[in-house]
């Protein structure tokens, strides 16, 4: 009687409170049975007379909902569940580290503690699911390490799912500074030229507001997918994901180049899956890792330089067997994470194989290695030129990464860096005068020369990289005394831009300056190099003159290559500031490197791309490292 006289709500309470002392032992199942068994034991007569009164429905015991399976169709932004996982990484303004897991099915609650948490976790969903989503970052879910660095299996196995923390593990973002705000308006202005003129081509023309094809696969979009990603450029992002989704196919017969489609087109999208954990991006990444493997089937399994997507045939250059050693040994870092991301080994085998047969060839200097290698019969060719700038350089780069990715235990690739490293200051390093500044030259034949690319201003930020990951101490000085020279390749030219090539004076000369530029090498391709290395110095030592030196880059690229109806462009001659002579092109690599590169060397918010998380591919696209240092 006593029952009947309760209202729904108080009936309600006490049901729960029976439950909840079952769940936390105070009372047995056995018991809140029979009690349940008596206050529920009415006549059939009573139980009607309540469907008729106006109003009642039944009561349906109160029950606790299990965590919602991760959905797969992400749609353009993935939802982001609230579980919460082991030791959770903090999460600033950047994405967090690794693959993501979809919530446990079943959650037994076993103690009190669990009870409660996982009554919080559901009143946290509800709360975020009449919120905005900004309660989590948009920039990327937090994501479980993958400890194994086993090789994949060959299962295929399904993508696994974007997770979250929550609210309360998250820490504040780091606001953006008015230097990195400077750059998002570089992108933005960037972007505008590349959307009015050249969408969904592969590179802008921006004073002839037109375009040029090299594939036909609108590399800049994808190079640029990332950059909008960290910057935060949800509008942007949004139309370049439709256009991927909609517009994106690889099955076209065009001949496309192994290592330019892999570090800016799979590195791009295996990224962009990363931070944004949208499935479509890993789709269209598996799509293009099948139809550029049959570069590697040749005689010596070093890939050919050249792939038709659509046909499924590869090919050498048509002026010779050879393929460049940069070239295909910088292919690794892309290869191996799609194979650990889909479980098939074919990818990382096939590059794998390249790095070890590489190891055991004779015909490296010290460890440096000649530029070319015969994809007939595997073995170098034009042995006796070394050289870390053009058809090189991202060898050595990748021995490093490559072992940092893999979680340290490839000893093979550290070896290979080490030995290199070494090689370099024993035949390569000299000091230019007046200003006595550190270079990189070249080897030919026994002969120095004491040229330099830009492109070997990769150098020290490579060699900052290995020494905060535990390598010599001396790495990182000699980084500190290259990247000042990379710096005075820029400030002793009249535009302050650096041009493509310069040769050091060795010996002091009255009314010259270290850096010499001859007429065909005083180009300027908005190349990163120098950013790159502004970046890892800054990141590791904290030294603001690093930030300064690359807000005085960016200010003369505003300067002397921003087009005023959108874009940037390459210029022929960085000594004339009167007529740079603009070249009418603006590369991929300017959205996807130059400025996502300045954008990280202008914060200083160490989880916006945690480089104890990630590893930045040779296109500046971040990937995930496999154990966490």
């Amino acid at each position: 009687k006593k029952w009947k006289q309760l209202s729904r709500l108080q009936r309600s309470v006490i049901l729960f409170l029976f439950a909840f002392l079952a769940v936390c032992g105070v009372i047995s199942y056995t018991s809140m049975g029979e009690a349940w068994k008596s206050i529920t034991n009415k006549s059939l007569d009573e139980q009607r007379t309540e469907q008729e009164i106006s109003g009642l429905k039944l009561a349906n015991p109160a029950v606790l909902p299990a965590p919602q399976k991760a959905d797969a169709n992400h749609g353009d932004y993935p939802e982001l569940s609230l579980q919460k996982p082991p030791k959770p990484p903090h999460v600033r303004r950047g994405p967090s580290n690794l693959q993501i897991k979809a919530p446990r099915r079943d959650m037994r609650l076993k103690t009190r503690h669990d009870t409660i948490r996982a009554v919080e976790e559901l009143v946290e969903a509800d709360k975020v699911e009449k919120t905005e989503k900004s309660v989590i970052s948009w920039r990327g879910a937090v994501i479980e390490p993958d400890q194994s660095t086993e090789p994949p299996s060959s299962k295929i196995n399904e993508p696994e799912k974007p997770s979250s923390v929550e609210a309360e593990d998250q820490k504040e973002p780091v606001p953006i500074n008015e230097r990195q705000m400077a750059v998002i308006e570089a992108f933005r202005h960037a972007w505008k030229g590349y959307r009015d003129f050249a969408w969904g081509h592969d590179e802008l023309k921006p004073l002839s507001k037109s375009y040029s094809e090299w594939f036909g696969l609108g590399l800049t979009l994808i190079d640029a997918l990332d950059t909008m990603w960290i910057f935060g450029l949800k509008e942007e992002f949004e139309e370049a994901r439709k256009w991927v989704a909609n517009d994106l196919v690889f099955d076209k017969n065009v001949d496309v180049n192994l290592f330019e489609s892999t570090i800016r087109i799979l590195g791009g999208l295996l990224s962009t899956y990363h931070l944004s954990g949208d499935s479509l991006f890993l789709e269209k990444a598996k799509d293009i890792g099948n139809r550029l493997m049959p570069a590697f089937k040749t005689p010596s399994k070093i890939p050919y330089s050249d792939v038709n997507i659509g046909r499924g045939t590869a090919h050498p250059p048509r002026w010779t067997s050879d393929s460049t050693v940069a070239e295909v040994t910088s292919i690794q870092l892309e290869f191996r994470e799609l194979s650990r991301l889909t479980g098939d080994e074919k990818f990382q085998k096939a590059v794998d194989e390249v790095m070890k047969h590489v190891h055991t060839l004779t015909g490296k200097n010290d460890g440096l290695v000649p530029m070319f290698i015969n994809t007939n019969s595997g073995q170098f060719t034009h042995l006796g030129v070394y050289t870390l700038g053009a058809r090189a350089d991202s060898y050595y780069e990748y021995l490093l990464k490559q072992w940092i990715q893999g979680g340290k235990k490839e000893n093979e690739l550290l070896e290979d860096y080490m030995r290199a490293i070494e090689g370099v200051k024993k035949h390569l390093l000299q000091r230019s005068e007046p200003a006595k500044l550190t270079f990189v030259g070249e080897l030919a034949h026994g002969h120095f020369s004491a040229k330099m690319d830009h492109l070997v201003c990769f150098l020290p930020g490579t060699l900052a990289l290995g020494a905060h990951n535990g390598l010599a101490a001396d790495h990182m000085k000699l980084a500190e005394a290259l990247i000042e020279t990379c710096y005075q390749m820029y400030a002793q030219v009249e535009t302050g831009l650096s041009p493509e090539i310069v040769h050091f004076n060795l010996h002091a000369q009255k009314g010259h300056k270290d850096v010499e530029i001859k007429p065909a090498d005083r180009h300027n391709l908005l190349r990163p190099e120098t950013v790159e290395s502004l970046f890892y110095m800054y990141r590791f030592t904290g030294d603001k003159k690093y930030q300064d030196w690359g807000w005085e880059i960016l200010q003369n690229f505003n300067r002397y290559t921003r087009v005023p109806t959108g874009g940037y462009t390459s210029i022929n001659n960085v000594q004339n500031p009167s007529n740079p002579e603009p070249r009418d092109k603006m590369e991929s690599f300017f959205l996807g490197e130059t400025l996502k590169y300045m954008f990280l060397l202008f914060s200083d918010d160490i989880d916006l791309i945690n480089l104890d998380k990630y590893i930045f591919n040779t296109e500046a696209h971040p990937l995930p490292i496999w154990v966490p240092a």
